[in-house]
């Protein structure tokens, strides 16, 4: 499916980012730049804009998009609609009834899980993994091994937001990475 609606330029997107995107110096600790999307979320015209815009920037024929809590599901489920795709949760562990797949992952301080129904796609589709940010990689890279695991085809991974100099794309060889703005940390 064709994205429908004006699209606007870098230079634009640009613009937008520097009025939606707040920034918060040393939270949630000392030393963290902290960036909040909600301004962004609470301008329809804004957010309807950047699903646009990121939507030129993807893949064609995109069949799912599974977007990793909680942000992911706040950006994938329009992108989806957008794109005429349907939409997969990635939840954090025990939020899933049944007998959810879980890939387990480390933490700068512990581990976590992420899971995906069972049942929820099917083998060979042609499917993108959303988040909102891109920072050490670590999410994206579980989100990345779990949705692999139903054998569908992984079209790469794409991002609201990455943080320059944080490498986060060094976790994630082999895939393909779209952004719709990359920053400095």
């Amino acid at each position: 499916m064709s994205v429908t609606g004006p699209i606007d330029t870098p230079e634009q997107m640009d613009e937008l980012r520097r009025s939606h995107i707040a920034e918060f110096p040393d939270f949630p600790e000392p030393g963290i730049l902290f960036r909040d999307i909600t301004p962004l979320l609470g301008d329809g015209d804004a957010l309807r804009r950047v699903i646009r815009y990121w939507c030129s920037l993807l893949p064609e024929n995109i069949e799912y998009v599974v977007g990793t809590e909680a942000r992911g599901f706040t950006l994938g489920a329009p992108l989806a609609y957008e794109l005429g795709a349907g939409f997969v949760p990635a939840r954090k562990a025990g939020k899933l009834p049944g007998s959810p797949r879980t890939v387990r992952y480390d933490l700068e301080y512990g581990s976590a899980a992420v899971e995906i129904p069972a049942k929820a796609l099917p083998r060979g589709a042609r499917t993108l993994v959303v988040d909102d940010l891109l920072a050490t990689g670590g999410t994206a890279a579980a989100t990345i091994d779990l949705t692999r695991e139903f054998e569908v085809e992984l079209l790469g991974a794409s991002f609201l937001i990455e943080l320059q100099g944080l490498n986060g794309r060094d976790r994630l060889p082999g895939v393909d990475i779209t952004t719709v703005w990359s920053i400095p940390n």
